[in-house]
C-alpha cells in the first residue's frame, strides 16, 4: 500500500471535481486497456456518492471478465500502473498509479463478485439515502478525527454502519458476514 496510509486518516468534505477526475482517469484507463474487453469503469467508494465526506482518493474498479484478467494486468502495467497484488482480496488486484494527481486506488476485478456487487451496492445505497449517506459521513469523520488512526482500525471502525447499508442491497447474509470480516480483520502488518 502506499505511504499515504501510514500518515493517518484524512477525511474532507465532498469534492464535486471528483466526478470529473474520475472521468478523467476512466478515459485514461480505457486507452490503456483498448482491445481488451472491459465490461465497465466504475467510480466506487466515497467519492462516487455526491454529499459524503470522504479521504481525497478516487476508487476505481476495471470490471473484466476472469480471462482478460492477465491482459488486463499487463496492460496497465504497461501503462505505468504498478501491480500489488490482491491485498487479501480474491479476484480483485490493486494497482498504484504513475503519478499520484488525482491520488487514485485503481482495482481490476472480475465480473459479478462480491467485491465488485459491494462496491456498487455501496454506492448506490448511498446515492439514494440521505440518511444512510449522512450518519456513514458522521462515522467516517469521528474516525478520522483520532490522531493515531490507521487505514486499518478506520475500516474495521465503518463496518456497523456499512453492515446498514447493506442491508439495503441485495447481498446474501453469508456476502455480507463475508465483507464484515474483511473489514475487520487484523491489521496484517
Amino acid at each position: 500500500m502506499s505511504d499515504r496510509y501510514n500518515k493517518g486518516i484524512s477525511v474532507v468534505a465532498h469534492c464535486p471535481d471528483w466526478a470529473h477526475q474520475f472521468e478523467s482517469i476512466a478515459t485514461e484507463l480505457g486507452t490503456l486497456l483498448a482491445g481488451i474487453p472491459v465490461e465497465g469503469i466504475e467510480h466506487v467508494g466515497s467519492t462516487s456518492v455526491p454529499g459524503l465526506p470522504a479521504k481525497p482518493i478516487i476508487d476505481i474498479d476495471v470490471i473484466v471478465q476472469r480471462s482478460a484478467m492477465t491482459d488486463a494486468t499487463l496492460a496497465l502495467e504497461r501503462g505505468g500502473y504498478k501491480h500489488l497484488g490482491d491485498l487479501g482480496v480474491t479476484d480483485r488486484e490493486a494497482f498504484g498509479a504513475p503519478e499520484d494527481n488525482p491520488a487514485r486506488n485503481v482495482y481490476l476485478c472480475v465480473v459479478g463478485t462480491l467485491h465488485v456487487r459491494n462496491h456498487l451496492a455501496v454506492r448506490e445505497t448511498l446515492r439514494a439515502r440521505p440518511d444512510l449517506r449522512d450518519r456513514y459521513g458522521t462515522v467516517k469523520q469521528k474516525l478520522a478525527s483520532e490522531p493515531d488512526m490507521n487505514i486499518h482500525r478506520y475500516l474495521a471502525g465503518k463496518s456497523a454502519v456499512l453492515q446498514e447499508v447493506l442491508a439495503h442491497s441485495d447481498l446474501t447474509p453469508r456476502e455480507k458476514r463475508e465483507i464484515y470480516e474483511l473489514n475487520t480483520r487484523a491489521d496484517p502488518s
